[in-house]
């Protein structure tokens, strides 16, 4: 089987090795303000991006820097398409003027999570990138209400994975309030990984198979040894004939 897949991961945050996963991923999401990041590293990001042949997407969040964008939040939908339609502007033009062309968005943390669940939230951040720039890909869990929501607004969606988050019997992700959020294992994620790829399969914390589809598989760049989850997956993959590549938009 020839496959062909994107890693991705969330850079721009300061978790102080974002050098280190540019030499091994082949898109960044990059923190655009809100819940970290700022003009000064969304610049760094983009220009590193460009010296390594680097895809660039925004990662826009909810406006809550005190908790990195990762506690769930009341916001209106108004608010979101607001806050997700200014962060896409900002990443934008900074991007346009390094003369980088954004690929993707990818919402960060606690927007992403709950927009996977819920229509309304999902419909603003879909709504707000087609206004933005109808040719941007969204990054987005398949069969969520992320990703039904970008394909109504005509939006090309990448469907992602996790190699450093356990799944739920749901599908979705075990919360990062419990334990067993995080995979450590860098050789066991691996091969999980190959698995999702091949076989569309990931065993759930509930010992359950569940149906999964990936397109770009997410390293979170805050996550503890994340370079070396990633020089692990990449040699893997690439030891098993994956080839690496970012999504490309076809619009």
């Amino acid at each position: 089987m020839n496959l062909c897949v994107d890693i991705n991961a969330d850079l721009g945050e300061g978790a102080g090795h974002d050098a280190e996963l540019f030499e091994l991923i082949s898109s960044a999401n990059i923190a655009t303000g809100f819940h970290a990041g700022d003009s000064d590293t969304m610049h760094a990001a983009v220009s590193a991006a460009k010296k390594h042949g680097v895809a660039v997407g925004a990662h826009p969040s909810f406006f809550d820097r005190e908790n990195f964008g990762r506690k769930e939040l009341e916001v209106a939908d108004q608010e979101v398409f607001d806050a997700v339609a200014y962060q896409l502007g900002i990443f934008q033009a900074i991007a346009s003027a390094m003369d980088v062309q954004p690929n993707h968005v990818k919402p960060h943390g606690a927007l992403y999570n709950m927009a996977v669940r819920d229509p309304k939230l999902a419909d603003a951040i879909a709504r707000a990138t087609e206004s933005v720039d109808p040719k941007l890909i969204l990054f987005a869990p398949d069969k969520s209400e992320l990703a039904r929501a970008g394909e109504a607004y005509g939006l090309q969606i990448t469907r992602e994975i996790f190699a450093d988050r356990n799944y739920l019997d749901d599908g979705w992700l075990v919360p990062r309030t419990r334990p067993d959020a995080l995979l450590r294992d860098p050789k066991e994620a691996a091969q999980r990984v190959l698995r999702m790829l091949r076989e569309g399969k990931v065993r759930s914390v509930e010992g359950r198979d569940i149906d999964v589809r990936g397109e770009t598989i997410c390293v979170h760049g805050d996550t503890p040894g994340a370079v070396e989850f990633a020089r692990e997956l990449r040699t893997r993959l690439e030891d098993e004939g994956v080839a690496i590549s970012a999504p490309k938009s076809l619009r």
